[in-house]
């Protein structure tokens, strides 16, 4: 038996100051979002969310590689 692994968009939206106000998978949701509380397009950034976790992975954060001096 074959699983398949289904990766849906997650976008998330951002507002000027870096903070994450909302995350939805559907990107006109952000926009309506953004709308709401009028904001304009120089006070949040949309980002996929999938596609920047994808990019994490590739960091070693393996604090075990400095070799002891003693």
């Amino acid at each position: 038996m074959i699983k398949k692994i289904v990766i849906y968009n997650m976008y998330g939206l951002y507002d000027k100051d870096g903070i994450l106000r909302f995350v939805n998978s559907d990107k006109v949701a952000c926009f309506d979002y953004a709308e709401l509380f009028e904001m304009n397009s120089s006070q949040f950034c949309l980002m996929n969310l999938i596609e920047n976790a994808d990019k994490d992975n590739d960091i070693n954060l393996d604090l075990n590689l400095v070799e002891s001096n003693n």
